[in-house]
């Protein structure tokens, strides 16, 4: 890790701020680099013209006693991954060859979606426990990359 992975992933920190998630701790935020350039920045939080769950002020999931890491379709969120991804196609930026910093790992389905979008590179500071994820991006030779704080 380099200067320039530090400095993203504190972008990726500012970005996780403007997260409209319920839940304590999942203020998620993605940035996606090309060339070291900014090409695009997304954080998990309801579709547009969707009330947030913030807003309602309470969590669907949470009301339905579903464990983290499951039924992920049972939520308003979008993944902050899933935006940053999303909002390079309405822009019409290519991130093919990018990498993506990201606060937390990508789960199983964000993993699918980078890997198609040609992302060739993740790198996370937080942890998460899904095992399919990791083998998406090892088989799809994606390089994923662990951000140590104190590094």
């Amino acid at each position: 890790m380099d200067k320039w992975d530090h400095r993203f992933m504190q972008m990726a920190h500012l970005v996780a701020t403007w997260s409209s998630c319920y839940r304590e701790g999942r203020n998620i935020g993605a940035i996606i680099v090309k060339d070291k350039r900014v090409m695009t920045t997304g954080y998990n939080g309801a579709p547009a013209g969707i009330e947030t769950c913030k807003q309602k002020g309470r969590c669907l999931r949470d009301e339905l006693n579903i464990a983290s890491g499951t039924r992920q379709e049972l939520c308003y969120a979008i993944h902050a991954e899933q935006n940053a991804i999303i909002q390079a196609a309405r822009l019409g930026i290519s991130i093919d060859g990018a990498t993506l910093y990201c606060t937390h790992q990508p789960c199983s389905v964000c993993a699918k979606i980078i890997v198609n979008s040609g992302i060739v590179r993740v790198v996370y500071e937080n942890p998460y426990p899904d095992e399919f994820s990791t083998l998406f991006f090892k088989e799809a030779n994606v390089s994923l990359e662990h951000y140590e704080v104190n590094r």
